[in-house]
């Protein structure tokens, strides 16, 4: 089968020469790299381009073989390749077969057929999940925020003649173990490496192009938007500020409350207030305990005290909570008040979403909220190392404000960000 049997896609006149390259590089004057490696800025139509050719390939190379496509967690995988995927390629004269509850789809052309598993590398455990399988290739979306584990396993997996490894990512720290092995090392890999910037998707409007622009500023802004692999450095939150994101009079009422809680005995505790208000939350009030500052440490029963007292009485819908603290999270549930749930705690996630949600001015802070707005003026970056990471000082607050957008705000938008800012490519 060649590659001309797709030409009904009649949008691809439309790409840039860099996507075309994408679409063509399996069947062209490329096709004896190994590998291909995209990365780059956000929306800079790299994932479209590279789901659409790796169906190509396979369908027009294999018969009858599985492969897998592979995102950090499988939910992310259906979001950000399949759903926008298959349409494309039905409207091309694919039968596609979804079979959503048990994670693949079969995918059929022109007398091919073929099955694609879906897999999360999320963390070192996901490697046992595609253990023993035997596949035509891989697709690696999102490879820089999976774990080397993960990624050698599947790539492992890759036995039959014939087969290929695409990869796709946005940059990460200059150190990441990605960079080092494969970007770096692409020559002796015999891979195919294409950078790209959001120049390199013809579909963005210059409107869109200088609104992606002022979005970020500091790592994130290099990374995102020029798409460099580059050391975060400085304060976490370069873009909070005391003017746009601090308030002295708050909303006359709010539809829900929530409060999140960075649990310490030796180190400070801190516990945030929030309220909705619009599409807004507000942080109405804190409790930051330091027993160092204050001489005392106090039990998980004088914590508690101070919850309710937080809460004063309104409807408090949950209490997220640092997920390391079993014994006040049993204290809490122990009193039978408050619905108390563990907060998700993957940092840098967690950081990259409160980072959206301040952009899109979905936080406000009342003033009396002095720890945490002190504590984003002194939230930095670790410097040196070969990964990102925030300095363990001045972090409390920080904390139980990464807990609360985490997992309230990540339920709230049905498991998703509009990090459709940060969907990274």
């Amino acid at each position: 089968m060649k590659f001309q049997s797709f030409g009904s896609f009649k949008a691809f006149r439309q790409f840039s020469p860099k996507q075309k390259k994408v679409f063509r590089w399996w069947c062209g004057s490329e096709r004896n790299h190994d590998a291909i490696i995209c990365d780059g800025a956000v929306r800079s139509g790299k994932t479209m381009c590279m789901s659409l050719s790796f169906v190509f390939w396979a369908t027009a190379l294999f018969n009858n073989r599985a492969f897998a496509i592979c995102s950090k967690t499988i939910k992310s995988a259906q979001r950000n390749i399949v759903e926008p995927m298959l349409p494309q390629l039905r409207n091309m004269g694919f039968r596609c077969d979804e079979k959503t509850g048990k994670a693949y789809f079969d995918a059929s052309f022109f007398g091919h057929k073929n099955r694609f598993y879906l897999f999360g590398g999320k963390d070192e455990g996901s490697a046992a999940l595609i253990q023993g399988m035997t596949l035509g290739g891989v697709l690696l979306d999102e490879v820089a925020l999976m774990p080397r584990s993960f990624v050698e396993q599947a790539i492992a997996r890759c036995s039959l003649a014939g087969s290929k490894l695409w990869f796709n990512c946005n940059p990460e720290h200059p150190a990441h173990w990605f960079h080092e092995e494969w970007i770096k090392k692409a020559g002796e890999k015999r891979a195919l490496y294409l950078h790209f910037t959001m120049r390199d998707n013809p579909s963005l409007s210059p409107a869109i192009l200088e609104r992606y622009r002022n979005l970020y500023s500091g790592a994130f802004y290099q990374r995102f938007v020029e798409g460099k692999w580059t050391a975060a450095e400085g304060l976490v939150y370069p873009m909070f500020s005391a003017q746009g994101h601090v308030v002295r009079e708050l909303p006359g009422s709010f539809s829900r409350f929530i409060i999140s809680c960075d649990y310490g005995t030796v180190n400070p505790a801190s516990f945030g207030l929030w309220g909705l208000d619009g599409g807004c939350w507000y942080r109405l009030r804190e409790y930051y305990w330091d027993s160092r500052l204050r001489g005392a440490q106090r039990t998980d029963e004088e914590h508690y005290r101070a919850l309710e007292e937080l809460a004063g009485g309104l409807p408090v819908e949950r209490v997220i909570c640092d997920p390391s603290a079993a014994s006040f999270i049993e204290c809490v549930r122990r009193h039978g008040a408050f619905f108390c749930v563990p907060a998700r705690n993957d940092v840098l996630d967690g950081i990259r979403k409160v980072a959206d949600a301040l952009r899109e001015d979905r936080l406000k802070f009342h003033e009396s909220c002095k720890d945490c707005i002190r504590e984003f003026g002194q939230y930095l970056w670790e410097s040196g190392g070969g990964r990102d990471a925030p300095r363990k000082e001045h972090d409390h607050a920080m904390d139980d404000v990464r807990y609360f957008v985490s997992t309230a705000l990540r339920a709230e938008n049905g498991g998703s960000f509009f990090a459709g800012a940060i969907r990274r490519g």
